[in-house]
């Protein structure tokens, strides 16, 4: 089955919010269409407005796959910055910044006549294994900070099919330091290599490796 064609796809829909722009949503989706031939659920952590959750559904409707969609987000915009998110590069982010309410998120999903996803508002460090899917295959993790990434992870780890894909944002933003040290922290401890694709990371899941960061 030929791949869509992702930048057409985005032409087409327009994007909601300047939070992700072209190229990264064009490697996203990339990886997911490359992960529905896992058995498993699909997760976004990090929602805001439902940018990426709109075209994460698209891709879904397109290939006909009725896999379950779960979005986790506090719905109350940013948490305090921890001392691993400090930069003078990200002043902008600070505490109740990119605030979007649920309310908000269910009106765009029902604007472009889209099933939606299942809804959990709540924290993430407030989340428990229960609220999460068996089975995971593809997980999109937009937490912006240290803590959200860190517990993020530590939430889908036990649920990660082999060969599922995490693709991390803010990876490699300077403005937003803590994601990349979250990730790396996860990594080193799972056993895990990664790439990166402009500010994404991208880490294809797999069990007893030997942690290696790609090019290295």
């Amino acid at each position: 089955m030929p791949s869509l064609n992702f930048r057409q796809l985005i032409d087409h829909y327009k994007l909601i919010s300047d939070q992700v722009d072209t190229q990264e949503l064009i490697v996203i989706l990339s990886e997911l269409e490359k992960s529905l031939t896992v058995e498993g659920a699909v997760v976004e952590f990090g929602c805001f407005t439902g940018t990426t959750s709109l075209y994460i559904q698209r891709v879904l409707d397109l290939r006909r796959d009725a896999r379950a969609f779960h979005v986790y987000d506090s719905f109350e915009g940013l948490p305090p910055k921890s001392s691993q998110d400090e930069s003078p590069l990200g002043i902008q982010f600070q505490e109740g910044e990119l605030l979007a309410s649920k309310k908000q998120f269910i009106r765009e999903f029902h604007k472009a006549d889209l099933r939606l996803p299942v809804i959990h508002k709540q924290w993430f460090d407030q989340l428990t294994i229960d609220e999460l899917p068996a089975s995971i295959a593809f997980a999109f993790l937009d937490g912006d900070y240290y803590e959200s990434i860190k517990v993020s992870l530590e939430l889908i780890a036990a649920h990660l099919v082999e060969d599922a894909t995490i693709v991390v944002d803010d990876y490699a933003n300077d403005a937003l330091p803590g994601a990349k040290r979250a990730v790396d922290a996860w990594c080193h401890q799972q056993g895990q290599s990664l790439q990166v694709s402009h500010s994404l990371a991208l880490i294809h899941y797999r069990r007893h490796t030997t942690f290696r960061k790609a090019g290295s």
